[in-house]
């Protein structure tokens, strides 16, 4: 099975980097009412880059787009519907809105090691504090070619859907 990860160790970003234990922003429901000030509380999350590499190399972007990355029993733990017999080979598949499998970096034989990125969350954090995330945490994981493209194709058809209020009835 041809790789689809190499490990880097350097500062720069790229679309596909896998950021273990980022610090994202939790925001309470009530959020925003009532006080002034407020603090906002962090929770770590492990985070797949999707802005575009260009973007991140050219330093065009200030904010970084990114995905939670979940093992599948992650997933399943917080989503118990996928533990069903036969939900992992439909997001496989591509039939399965928002999320997308990726090989395991250190186990892509085995399907069960897969990762799910969830699209239906996106985290824009600072370029600058990814960078200093990225070489505080030494050796990573960078998504290789071709599967770099599918996965950056599977997040734009995500975006790009449209629902009709009607279609062309059905050939009978």
């Amino acid at each position: 099975m041809s790789p689809f990860w190499h490990s880097v160790n350097e500062p720069t970003l790229a679309q596909g980097d896998l950021l273990p234990a980022c610090l994202i922003p939790t925001f309470d429901p009530g959020y925003g009412h009532g006080r002034d000030v407020e603090e906002v509380p962090v929770a770590e999350a492990d985070l797949v880059v999707v802005t575009q590499s260009c973007d991140l190399k050219a330093q065009k972007v200030s904010l970084v787009a990114l995905c939670p990355i979940y093992s599948l029993p992650e997933f399943e733990e917080a989503n118990p519907k996928y533990a069903a017999k036969g939900m992992w080979e439909q997001v496989r598949k591509g039939r399965v809105e928002g999320l997308h499998l990726l090989a395991s970096p250190t186990e892509p034989d085995s399907n069960r090691c897969a990762l799910a990125v969830d699209f239906g969350q996106i985290f824009s954090l600072p370029l600058q504090y990814l960078m200093r995330h990225a070489e505080e945490t030494g050796p990573r994981w960078r998504l290789d070619s071709p599967f770099l493209e599918h996965f950056s194709q599977a997040f734009a058809r995500f975006f790009m859907r449209v629902g009709l209020p009607t279609s062309i009835p059905s050939f009978k």
